[in-house]
């Protein structure tokens, strides 16, 4: 079965917190990029090809929301000059979720403004050293409770009862 686009998601904490990785709000699109440096030489016998050094980016794209942590993290890394954790995951299914990891410093951040459209927020983050995969085992709670919707009765007393949610 193909995956969906819509179950990968991009979470990031900058190394040292403890407070748990953040989601990016409105997040819309993410890559994680491997690319590779070919050595080409000319040889009297013709070519030689070989491969070289790999190089790893990751990116992401959201529709800005004020105050959203996720998205203060990234402009907050590259003005500070930090280093981010992030991870890029299947949150599809009960888990363990897929996920890509790997530490990273913010090449670039960028928020455009379009009269259009919804204020967008875009990172370009450049990984230290190499991604590895493995699996969470759980999502941060930033995420179960993100698109959190309480159901709540019909006021009738004066005081609200909710029960259930749904994502």
């Amino acid at each position: 079965m193909a995956t969906s686009g819509k179950d990968i998601h991009t979470f990031i904490q900058p190394v040292g917190a403890t407070n748990g990785a953040l989601i990016i709000k409105n997040e819309t699109e993410n890559t994680h990029s491997i690319e590779n440096e070919l050595m080409d030489e000319q040889t009297k016998l013709g070519r030689i090809l070989e491969y070289g050094n790999n190089t790893e980016s990751f990116e992401t794209t959201a529709y800005g929301e004020k105050n959203d942590e996720g998205q203060m993290a990234l402009i907050n890394a590259i003005k500070k000059k930090e280093k981010l954790d992030v991870w890029r995951v299947n949150t599809s299914g009960e888990g363990p979720y897929p996920a890509t990891y790997g530490r990273v410093l913010v090449e670039s951040a960028e928020k455009t403004g379009a009269s259009d459209s919804f204020e967008e927020v875009t990172a370009t983050m450049q990984v230290e050293g190499e991604t590895v995969d493995d699996e969470l085992t759980a999502l941060p709670d930033a995420f179960s409770t993100a698109s959190t919707i309480t159901f709540k009765q019909p006021d009738t007393t004066g005081t609200t009862s909710t029960s259930g949610t749904t994502a």
